[in-house]
């Protein structure tokens, strides 16, 4: 189980590091309006792992409970979406150029707010719950227990807090606008070697199960 949530883990810390809208939420807050903004961004952002990681778990855990023969396709839908965001995470690796520069957002925001915007930053995010389906997918696809998958949601959660924490301290420094770009590239072939690897593994044992 520990090899299993390893893996897990790194592409969870990969996405949570590549570029996206995370990332971008709390850069542009702490680059206006400083530390304390930013990591208030961050607690919402962290909260909403939480909340998506639950959902998942809870959710899943019910559907193959109830209907067992679901796991078989959940391997194979969470398997090709997995294998399809390290695929994208490649072609972003491979593909020239710089990214996107992160702009300012110079709106006050109170630290009610601040937290607010994190956690509708992830939880209207769509891809984010994908991913944490696709996650839980792949938990209960190495035949984990349901209390096992939902464990992991804090894990995820708490790396959220510490690498988005790490940014807003970076950001609002101005530190990191002068090397992310340098960088973010060797971020994107990480999470796209992991969660390909999540992918392949997933789609693997349901073959391998379809064929029994």
């Amino acid at each position: 189980m520990i090899a299993i949530y390893a893996l897990t883990w790194l592409g969870v810390l990969a996405a949570q590091i590549s570029p996206g809208p995370n990332l971008a939420a709390v850069a542009s807050v702490g680059l206006a309006q400083g530390r304390r903004p930013a990591l208030f961004v961050v607690s919402g952002i962290s909260s909403g792992m939480l909340v998506w990681s639950i959902l998942t778990a809870l959710g899943l855990g019910a559907l193959i409970e109830a209907f067992p023969f679901s796991l078989l396709v959940l391997k194979f839908v969470g398997g090709g979406y997995l294998l399809f965001l390290g695929i994208k995470a490649a072609r972003a690796t491979l593909k020239k150029g710089a990214n996107a520069t992160i702009a300012p957002d110079a709106r006050p925001l109170t630290a009610g707010q601040a937290w607010r915007r994190g956690v509708l930053v992830l939880l209207t995010n769509p891809k984010a719950a994908l991913m944490w389906a696709a996650v839980a997918s792949f938990l209960f696809g190495q035949d984990l227990s349901a209390w096992h998958v939902l464990a992991f949601g804090p894990m995820g959660a708490l790396s959220g807090l510490v690498i988005y924490g790490t940014y807003a301290l970076l950001f609002s420094s101005g530190v990191a606008m002068r090397g992310y770009s340098r960088f973010s590239r060797w971020f994107e072939g990480v999470f796209a070697a992991a969660f390909g690897a999540m992918g392949a593994s997933l789609i693997w044992s349901g073959v391998r199960e379809a064929r029994n």
